[in-house]
């Protein structure tokens, strides 16, 4: 097996685990935000650590960042802030699985950013892969009640699914932006600094916002470092892997084996959650998966 695939499948794995640590701890613990800021604050500093390592032992040099580098950086860490609290609030209203399949529509999000913004050529078989995924979004909206589409598109679970896929698209791209401005010949190296930047401001921004807006939530998000820590960990382990996948092999093959996270995800509701998926939330999982592994393969 190359490579490339076992660091796509251990970060799907590492993606899944935070995923399932941060549903825990807004459900008995902190809110939307905290278990959100607890991804960052816990991995920053670690980030920052392995750079001046990195920096410090190595040859390896890298020039101050330019402008350009920290704006990509403040408008990805924004939208994945942003994505990642919608993310936390979506799996207080559905199981597990359904929830991170209503997130892997990203991929279908930004194909269609695209097609909007930047005037991207769809194939035939793009735009049907496009309306499968939009089948598996009705179909996991809600439940089965009269009304026509679009009332069930909009529902509460649909729109939040929706907005997080799409902040998560934008935060890829601006991601890959910024990563792409460091002068360093070294891929991981690019990785590293870019992730370090935008975790550390990341941080930093929402530690001004739980202080302006949920006074003690800081505190309980140390508080449940036992848990919280476990957040950070994972997440930093997760972007790292998809950085790297990225670096060895073409996006669309790290995307389309990444979907294994959906496999994982089903495992965490059924084995940790309890939770059980109902015939319809599988049929719809089934068509917004081949929705995105067919726009994986295709783009």
């Amino acid at each position: 097996m190359d490579l490339w695939i076992v660091i796509s499948i251990a970060a799907a794995l590492f993606q899944t685990v935070r995923f399932m640590l941060q549903k825990q701890l807004s459900l008995v613990q902190l809110s939307a935000a905290g278990a959100t800021f607890a991804r960052f604050v816990y991995s920053a500093p670690i980030l920052c650590a392995l750079l001046a390592v990195w920096l410090g032992l190595g040859e390896a040099r890298v020039a101050l960042p330019t402008a350009g580098f920290w704006a990509y950086g403040a408008i990805g860490g924004a939208a994945q802030i942003t994505a990642t609290v919608l993310t936390v609030l979506l799996f207080k209203r559905r199981n597990f699985a359904v929830g991170v399949t209503f997130i892997k529509v990203e991929v279908v999000m930004t194909a269609l950013v695209g097609m909007v913004v930047l005037g991207d050529k769809v194939s035939l078989p793009g735009l049907a892969a496009i309306l499968i995924g939009v089948a598996g979004v009705l179909v996991l909206s809600g439940p089965q009640v009269e009304g026509n589409i679009l009332s069930r598109l909009i529902t509460p679970s649909a729109a939040l699914g929706l907005a997080a896929g799409a902040l998560f698209g934008v935060s890829a791209v601006s991601y890959r932006g910024a990563s792409l401005l460091v002068a360093a010949e070294d891929p991981f190296l690019r990785a590293l600094v870019t992730l370090a930047a935008v975790t550390t401001m990341q941080t930093l921004a929402m530690a001004v916002w739980l202080v302006w807006r949920e006074a003690g939530e800081i505190g309980r998000v140390f508080g449940a470092w036992t848990r919280a820590g476990w957040i950070g960990l994972t997440s930093m382990a997760g972007s790292f892997c998809w950085f790297t996948a990225f670096t060895l092999q073409n996006a669309a093959y790290v995307k389309a084996v990444g979907q294994v996270e959906l496999i994982f995800a089903v495992l965490g509701s059924v084995l940790f959650f309890r939770e059980r998926i109902t015939r319809r939330e599988w049929i719809g999982m089934t068509l917004l998966s081949a929705s995105i592994l067919g726009l994986v393969l295709l783009l």
